[in-house]
């Protein structure tokens, strides 16, 4: 069992010996966390693991040059032998001059112990328990004749991140997440299509809670016969609806990761439009680490940064970037929080946490009252987004708008656009507000949740037929 108050103070003394080596800045990150997670695959589970895992992670800056080790061995030998090895790399950079020097935003010194909430405690549900739940919802989905295969991917964990470091952050952080994520495959007289889901939550074992089995099986069911039996949409420009789920994934996709600031400085498409208008007026995005329940919502970053919300359009001008120390102190600007590591394997870099479009004062109704013919976007399947800013998402339930009222399913849709021309063509915002759960990869994984209301679009290029 890891002793983290004993290695909490071991990671202190650490801070203190680099300190007298000269070092600009260091800290030091230990993780302990509890977790489990396997696949079922057509009934058959796969890949169950289940216990739990602890190590720490260290970076030391010397000579603008950084540092990094990481050891699971948390003995005062194993820990002194991972400071060492981090020091060393660092000096050597910075004799070499490898690199471009960095600097980082210094904090003032805070001591705190964040506890989270949890109704049900994975480690008190056994392993057993969470597979037969799995195979419960496995047995209800593959019950209709089209259904053809059924993927069901889920994990859990819960633990203790502590942070320390040479500007006096002293941090003891707790977590729990549960995520879960339905892949459905089915065909009826010749058409194939396939459906996902994908949810989470932060207090616990609670998933089904908030979800029933019966809900979850009914929506993807419901889903796909929908696929299969819809026709094609019309290609070309159209009005469009988007529900939370699909404005979502193009703040997230679309714009989010315009808006990180080592993406930005390396050539995206806003990166020297900061201060200037480039949305209608009615898109306001913020990355928000506050929103209850999310899978970005947390006090701390992974560098002992209090998070906060961080404005990246607002009214439709873009205010500011996702920022970690680092850049922070080479834009000259208060960092938001944004640094997350998937482990202590790897170092924090900067990463999205919440990402929502705010909602405004439009009901529904008004929003498809005045389409004539258009389509409304319920749920994506997938998608890509470069830094010119052009985008591409498939979608997965999408209906037509005709004469203001939902009508008839499409099936393999996509939208395409330019991400800037298409904040542009905003023209309405609903009231309504929903986040979603899902992962986001940029070299590491990180759990995020993204949504918002739904949203009007004068036009939307729709892939389909001509």
């Amino acid at each position: 069992m890891v002793e983290i108050g004993f290695i909490r103070d071991l990671m202190l003394k650490m801070i203190d010996y680099v300190t007298e080596q000269g070092v600009e800045f260091a800290d030091f990150r230990l993780e302990v966390i509890n977790g489990t997670s396997f696949s079922v695959l057509d009934g058959v589970v796969k890949e169950a693991t289940s216990g739990d895992v602890a190590g720490l992670a260290i970076r030391v800056l010397y000579g603008g040059r950084w540092g990094f080790s990481t050891t699971n061995d948390l003995s005062l030998e194993g820990i002194k032998r991972a400071t060492e090895s981090a020091l060393v790399a660092a000096k050597a950079s910075a004799q070499a001059g490898i690199g471009e020097g960095s600097k980082v935003y210094l904090l003032n010194p805070l001591k705190d112990d964040v506890k989270v909430e949890v109704k049900v405690d994975p480690r008190d549900v056994p392993l057993s328990d969470k597979v037969r739940d799995a195979l419960e919802l496995y047995k209800l989905v593959s019950t209709e004749g089209f259904v053809k295969s059924v993927t069901i991917h889920y994990a859990d964990g819960i633990g203790t991140t502590v942070y320390v470091s040479s500007d006096g952050r002293d941090i003891l952080q707790e977590s729990c997440l549960t995520w879960l994520h339905v892949w459905v495959v089915g065909s009826e007289a010749g058409v194939s299509a396939s459906v996902r889901d994908e949810l989470g939550s932060t207090d616990g074992y609670t998933i089904w809670e908030k979800w029933g089995k019966d809900e979850i099986s009914s929506k993807l069911i419901n889903r796909l016969k929908s696929q299969l039996r819809a026709k094609t949409p019309k290609g070309g420009n159209y009005p469009a609806v988007l529900a939370p789920e699909v404005v979502g994934v193009f703040v997230h996709e679309a714009f989010g990761h315009l808006s990180e600031a080592d993406l930005t400085l390396s050539g995206s498409a806003i990166k020297d439009k900061l201060g200037s208008r480039i949305a209608s007026e009615y898109v306001t995005i913020v990355d928000d680490p506050t929103i209850p329940n999310g899978f970005g919502t947390f006090k701390y970053d992974d560098e002992g940064v209090e998070t906060r919300p961080a404005y990246l359009i607002e009214d439709g001008v873009i205010k500011e970037l996702m920022v970690n120390r680092e850049y922070a102190a080479k834009l000259g600007v208060k960092p938001t929080g944004n640094a997350r590591a998937e482990s202590y394997k790897v170092p924090p870099i900067i990463r999205m946490r919440n990402t929502v479009m705010k909602p405004r004062d439009c009901s529904f109704e008004e929003l498809i009252e005045d389409i004539k013919f258009g389509y409304y976007l319920v749920s994506f399947r997938g998608g890509q987004a470069n830094l010119d800013g052009t985008f591409q998402v498939g979608i997965q339930e999408a209906y037509e708008i005709v004469n203001g009222e939902i009508k008839e399913p499409v099936r393999n849709m996509s939208i395409s656009g330019n991400t800037l021309e298409t904040l542009a063509l905003v023209d309405a915002v609903g009231k309504d507000f929903e986040i979603t759960y899902g992962r986001c990869g940029k070299g590491q994984t990180a759990f995020v949740s993204d949504g918002g209301p739904h949203v009007r679009v004068k036009y939307i290029t729709i892939g389909g037929e001509a």
